[in-house]
């Protein structure tokens, strides 16, 4: 009888340049958007008011971009990380137009790069995935690599193919960025959001002690995940966890992004929107009991072509475990990341100017 059922791929079932139709398209409803704000208690005003992104030229709030980001990213998961050991990295995401309650995404993927490890038990692939609206419209465009079992560990390891690919660009230009055509920031109301920071009061490398912590609960991970139909095995099956070399059940690494950018609202609540995420990586894993800080530092700050209304800062947002971010921990002397920073992300943001 022919298997019915989906064991995932592994690394020898991936083919380069191959496209993916991701199935199950997600209809996003208000519903989401207030379980993500129960879940990571985030604040940014025009994801928390209609009326504030209605003064702004939007049509209503638009739903919270690292939700569309996990939606997004959780449509890929049976096809391409089911069997992941660790997701790894990040480069080239760009945000597209705004999505809405009532909007409903799908996703498709490309294999764009495959290296196996030597090893012998894994290989690394590397995806360029995108989100498209029910108008065909983009809505985020990026890539990840992500270390993934063999089926049969111990076969050939020197077959390597573009990696990692050579054209991903270190950031995303400003140029390039989607703004949305509706946005006008002349009228930010800096009282209603939360503080009176604007682009022009940020300076590269200033770095920013977001000083509050959150413990992720076991729950409240599993929510979470389940609420972007991520189906990875690290994160919900125990059973199989027993085998790993922690024992215990990984904790999604987008889940340290939304916390990390939850607590990033105490010093950058002004943030209009998460325009592309240039970088990033999980640089340690985190565990259920774990109590998250994080720091972030100013990269640059440019002007936006063509807009008076709109900054753009560079950021970099780092991420600890388990201790306060006040000394701004990130790497050894030999440049290794401490065993305490689960987070490195490098991501750009639209700011309103003064004025």
């Amino acid at each position: 009888m022919a298997q019915k059922t989906n064991p995932g791929r592994f690394f020898e079932d991936f083919t380069l340049g191959e496209e993916i139709v991701h199935a199950t398209p997600r209809t996003v409803t208000e519903g989401d958007q207030s379980l993500y704000t129960a879940l990571y208690g985030t604040r940014f005003a025009v994801n928390s008011s209609a009326e504030f992104a209605r003064s702004l030229g939007l049509g209503g709030a638009p739903i919270d971009d690292l939700l569309v980001f996990h939606i997004v990213f959780g449509k890929t998961v049976p096809d391409i990380s089911l069997n992941a050991v660790a997701n790894l990295g990040y480069a080239g995401g760009r945000f597209g137009v705004p999505v809405f309650a009532g909007d409903t995404l799908s996703t498709r993927s490309t294999v764009i790069g495959l290296k196996p490890n030597g090893n012998g038990q894994t290989g690394v692939v590397w995806v360029r995935s995108t989100g498209r609206n029910q108008r065909g419209e983009m809505v985020l465009d990026y890539v990840r690599w992500v270390m993934v079992k063999r089926r049969a560990p111990g076969t050939d390891v020197s077959a390597t193919h573009d990696c990692p690919p050579s054209d991903l660009p270190k950031a995303v230009d400003a140029s390039d960025l989607v703004v949305p055509t509706d946005l006008d920031a002349r009228g930010f109301d800096f009282a209603l959001s939360g503080e009176p920071h604007a682009f022009e009061d940020y300076t590269p490398g200033e770095r920013i002690d977001h000083v509050d912590g959150m413990t992720i609960e076991e729950a409240e991970h599993q929510i979470a995940t389940r609420l972007y139909q991520n189906t990875a095995k690290v994160h919900f099956n125990q059973l199989e966890a027993n085998g790993n070399r922690f024992g215990r059940r990984l904790i999604y690494g987008g889940h340290i992004i939304s916390l990390a950018r939850s607590l990033s609202f105490n010093g950058l609540a002004n943030v209009v929107r998460v325009a592309a995420i240039n970088a990033g990586a999980h640089a340690n894993p985190t565990f259920a009991g774990d109590t998250i800080h994080a720091w972030s530092e100013v990269i640059s700050a440019d002007a936006l072509p063509g807009r008076t209304d709109l900054g753009v800062l560079r950021l970099r947002l780092i991420a600890t475990k388990n201790r306060a971010a006040a000394d701004f921990p990130l790497k050894d002397a030999d440049g290794k990341y401490l065993a305490d920073v689960v987070l490195d992300l490098d991501y750009t943001v639209l700011v309103p100017r003064r004025g």
